[in-house]
């Protein structure tokens, strides 16, 4: 039998989306210890398909942002540029020759992932090559395409799931779309906090309008934070609403970014301004352990 037989007999094109998956799976597994300990609580297929999205967050992240690719914003740039236009022709096609884009392609045609959410993101991914301030309107914009829109594609993803109610799959959408976007909010400002450091001193960028990464003060990190719970606290009412396959992964993550949140509160502002700060293995652990214990509401 020629190869082309053995391919087509093997079942070709479900060899080469499984090939994609478990690409996507083995960069979870690289980049995010936090994100990964969440995800693993998610039932299959709706794990599969939320590491798909991550993987193509993370390629375009690392486009934008790895220190050590050799390339001038320009190239980097064109990089973004073709990753963007190989994913909407994917999203047309269903096919793409790079594993990442092919196994997001079949998650978000499966799902109704459209260019209103993909371009959103590439274009906050672009914005990091262009600016290292943000005003008001441009952060606000900043952070709906980089996290906002990531947390709707998941929210896709949730209400489509097998225990999902889906003959209500776009009024569930809806309700819950105001509480994924606060979480994937919360989650980037997290993140920019516990990042200010590097952020200045690695990448050159400064993301919170009027800040001074280098002069933070202990006021203006709890008014920070006070947003940040703030959206934590609007996510977390809305979790309960999600389908079993994504509830506990989804409020694993919360709680998750909720003790950092704490964490950084708990930092003098000056501390924050010069280190990573980070929660314990061992205390994400137990976020873990207690959102797995049969005796929590879910």
């Amino acid at each position: 039998m020629s190869g082309r037989g053995r391919r087509v007999a093997d079942g070709g094109a479900e060899r080469y989306a499984h090939a994609a998956a478990t690409a996507t799976a083995t960069i979870v597994d690289e980049y995010s210890t936090s994100f990964g300990r969440a995800c693993r609580l998610l039932h299959e297929p709706v794990r599969g398909h939320v590491r798909t999205i991550y993987g193509l967050v993370r390629v375009a992240d690392e486009v934008v942002d790895a220190p050590d690719l050799g390339l001038d914003t320009a190239q980097r740039a064109a990089f973004l540029d073709a990753l963007e236009a190989d994913t909407l022709q994917a999203l047309e096609s269903g096919f793409s020759t790079n594993l990442v884009v092919h196994a997001f392609a079949r998650t978000a045609r499966e799902h109704g992932i459209g260019p209103d959410l993909v371009v959103p993101f590439f274009a906050s991914m672009r914005t990091d090559l262009s600016a290292d301030r943000h005003d008001d309107a441009s952060f606000e914009t900043y952070v709906y395409g980089s996290a906002e829109v990531v947390g709707l594609m998941c929210l896709r993803v949730f209400v489509g799931a097998p225990d999902a109610d889906t003959a209500r799959r776009d009024d569930v959408y809806a309700e819950l779309t105001p509480g994924a976007r606060r979480l994937g909010a919360a989650f980037q400002k997290v993140n920019f906090l516990r990042d200010l450091a590097a952020d200045r001193d690695d990448l050159g960028r400064q993301y919170f309008p009027g800040i001074d990464a280098g002069a933070l003060t202990d006021a203006q990190r709890d008014l920070l934070l006070d947003d940040v719970d703030a959206d934590l606290a609007a996510a977390r009412a809305a979790i309960a609403a999600l389908p079993a396959s994504s509830r506990r992964a989804v409020r694993t993550a919360h709680d998750l970014f909720a003790a950092l949140s704490a964490r950084l509160r708990a930092t003098p502002a000056a501390g924050i301004a010069r280190e990573r700060v980070r929660v314990p293995g061992t205390a994400k652990a137990g976020i873990v352990v207690r959102n797995l214990l049969p005796l929590v509401r879910t």
